[in-house]
């Protein structure tokens, strides 16, 4: 008996040490299957994120969503309204106590000196992504980048040829201007509300500013002809941000060639001679360099709050400065604007409000009514008895009789 024990357990044996390789190789190769498919799901994770990081870096729509979660309304419209206060202030020195009176070679350097910051930053491999070629026709960038060297460089003419009350009066036409143009080319309407909010604004800086006109017939000719390209640039720029994935500076590095060959020409018809026999010493030049790196904060920041906002909205903007500048000078530098001007000021700063809580309104009722369940007809006892009896025919269980 114990021999026949041993001899089953010596079998037994033996066959677990034939059966040993095997089992060995099994274990090893669902070990390797493990290991590869740890491995392959640490590889398909690495690949996610590599392209989560790419979308959001490397391509239009990334950086078109990292400008809107960094730069909302506010952001914008803050940085544009800081930038614009600065600038004014600095070519008034240019233009006065330096004497540079040459304002489309001003513009031109502005440009200049952006296109060289752009390109640096493109070469520092921090210029955002532009949309593919195929999704805005030429044609756009090329109308955009015309435009704007007009609607620029006039502007600069008229402030050096008007006083700064026709200019700002000048600049109210500019909304009704985009308000009709928005209509005609892309068929968009505004509320009566609004548009009551904005003629308010409109008479409450044109009292505001009543005080400083000058009439003068070359100055208003240019004036006139600035309205149109005005009006037009900041709807293009609006749009194709709004409705494209351009980023602000993207759209800066396309169009900023364009605007320098278009002033170019521009400078010996509306610029006085004598711009090489100006004194480019150090404390002149140096002035012009930070009124040219302002400029190029302007173009960026007013670029930004176009995108963010509208054109109507941006043109409203640039009347608030003129209304928090004229108040700040009577409230902190003891300036006598007039009470006339003063009232007009404060009538526009309440219209302005309330043209912007419309604005903030939209959002939300548009949230809203995507939310709101959807209202069905009323319909007849008759119709609703019939539907029920049908609903119930059809859903009864089939195992009642």
């Amino acid at each position: 008996m114990n021999s026949k024990a041993d001899a089953d357990a010596a079998a037994a044996g033996s066959g677990v040490g034939v059966l040993d390789p095997l089992l060995d190789r099994n274990v090893r190769k669902f070990f390797i299957k493990r290991k590869d498919s740890d491995a392959g799901d640490a590889g398909r994770a690495l690949e996610e994120l590599r392209s989560s990081l790419h979308n959001e870096l490397c391509t239009s729509e990334g950086a078109k969503r990292q400008q809107q979660r960094f730069c909302g309304p506010v952001v914008a419209m803050t940085f544009n309204f800081m930038v614009a206060v600065g600038i004014i202030l600095v070519n008034k020195s240019v233009m006065g106590n330096i004497g540079f009176n040459f304002p489309i070679f001003l513009t031109l350097i502005h440009y200049f000196t952006a296109w060289v910051l752009m390109a640096i930053f493109k070469a520092l491999s921090l210029l955002p992504v532009s949309p593919p070629s195929k999704t805005t026709p030429f044609s756009s960038i090329f109308a955009l980048g015309a435009v704007m060297s007009f609607a620029t460089g006039l502007a600069n003419a008229s402030l050096k040829h008007n006083s700064v009350g026709f200019y700002q009066m000048a600049k109210i036409a500019v909304t009704p201007t985009i308000v009709l143009a928005e209509f005609m080319l892309f068929k968009k309407r505004i509320s009566l509300e609004k548009v009551l909010a904005l003629v308010v604004v409109s008479l409450g800086v044109a009292v505001a500013t009543v005080t400083d006109v000058e009439f003068n017939l070359y100055g208003f000719c240019i004036a006139v002809i600035w309205i149109i390209p005005s009006a037009i640039n900041k709807i293009l720029w609006s749009n194709l941000q709004q409705q494209s994935n351009w980023t602000a500076l993207a759209l800066m590095w396309k169009t900023t060639p364009i605007t320098i060959f278009f002033l170019l020409p521009l400078m010996p018809l509306l610029d006085p001679p004598g711009v090489l026999s100006f004194n480019w010493d150090l404390r002149n030049s140096s002035a012009i360099l930070i009124s040219a790196l302002l400029g190029f904060l302007l173009q960026w920041s007013g670029a930004l709050a176009l995108g963010a906002t509208s054109a109507t909205s941006h043109v409203v903007l640039g009347q608030f400065k003129t209304c928090v500048i004229l108040l700040g000078g009577y409230v902190f530098f003891h300036s006598d604007p007039g009470s006339a001007s003063i009232c007009g000021a404060v009538t526009a700063l309440c219209g302005m409000t309330v043209y912007t809580s419309l604005n903030l309104k939209e959002p939300v009722e548009k949230s809203r009514r995507k939310h709101l369940p959807k209202q069905t007809l009323p319909v007849s006892t008759k119709s609703l008895g019939e539907q029920t009896s049908e609903i119930d025919v059809h859903n009864k269980p089939a195992n009642i009789a």
